[in-house]
């Protein structure tokens, strides 16, 4: 059932929120359906979408049908890591999950949902995707999940450049992007043009403005992909176009 997508304006949408008040931020809830059902999640760490497993219900019934096991996935602005344990669980042991995220909190939340469900298949790198290596200024928004990249930011983070760990050989290349980075998504591309060029992974991204979105579909159509509009107007999944022509800009 998609608890999430009840409106909270409405009166049934009110009436099933109001429970989920009472529960303390620390308790570790079991997720409650899905492909993450029976897992554990702390309730407070995110969304409680994620524990009742219909956070992004749309977006998570296209990622659970595209990622296949065996795979690479990157998972970048983890967050505390709900499409890191469904990547996890999706690429089975045979595959791999690298999560990024610079936040310290969230960093706290990611590294013990994947302790206390003994997940061993995904690697944590607590940094900030970006053009270039380095260290950046970061504002840690007004919640948890809407922190970004941001001059004057009062924290300082490491950031890292995807082709340049493909290239020295620390991260194997991937075979699917999860791109949520609250406005930094330009960054994130270009710096990873070569492994757009040589690898093609399946992207699925989120925008978080109307320029934004027509920037980095631009630059993804340069690279030969095609879109499909995922359930939100600034959600795309990018997929390389291969010998065909690539696709337009999608109006979502």
């Amino acid at each position: 059932m998609n608890f999430s997508g009840m409106s909270d304006k409405s009166i049934m949408g009110k009436v099933v929120r109001l429970p989920l008040r009472l529960i303390p931020p620390k308790t570790v809830m079991p997720i409650l359906q899905g492909k993450l059902k029976g897992l554990k999640w702390i309730a407070g760490s995110s969304n409680h979408g994620c524990w009742l497993g219909s956070y992004e219900h749309a977006k998570q019934k296209t990622f659970e049908k595209a990622v296949t096991m065996g795979s690479v996935v990157y998972d970048i602005g983890a967050n505390a890591g709900f499409y890191t344990l469904l990547a996890s669980v999706l690429v089975g042991p045979k595959g791999r999950v690298f999560a990024f995220e610079p936040v310290p909190l969230n960093l706290h939340h990611l590294n013990e949902h994947l302790r206390i469900n003994r997940i061993t298949n995904v690697t944590v790198i607590d940094a900030a995707v970006a053009g270039r290596a380095g260290v950046a200024h970061f504002d840690e928004g007004p919640n948890h999940s809407m922190g970004h990249l941001a001059f004057g930011g009062s924290l300082t983070v490491r950031t890292v450049c995807l082709d340049e760990m493909v290239k020295s050989g620390e991260l194997p290349p991937p075979d699917f992007m999860k791109i949520d980075v609250e406005g930094a998504e330009v960054d994130v591309l270009q710096g990873a043009k070569s492994v757009l060029e040589n690898h093609h992974p399946v992207i699925f991204l989120a925008t978080h403005s109307e320029g934004l979105h027509r920037t980095c579909s631009e630059l993804l159509l340069s690279h030969g992909y095609s879109f499909e509009c995922l359930d939100r107007p600034d959600e795309v999944l990018a997929a390389y176009a291969q010998a065909r022509s690539a696709g337009e800009i999608p109006d979502c």
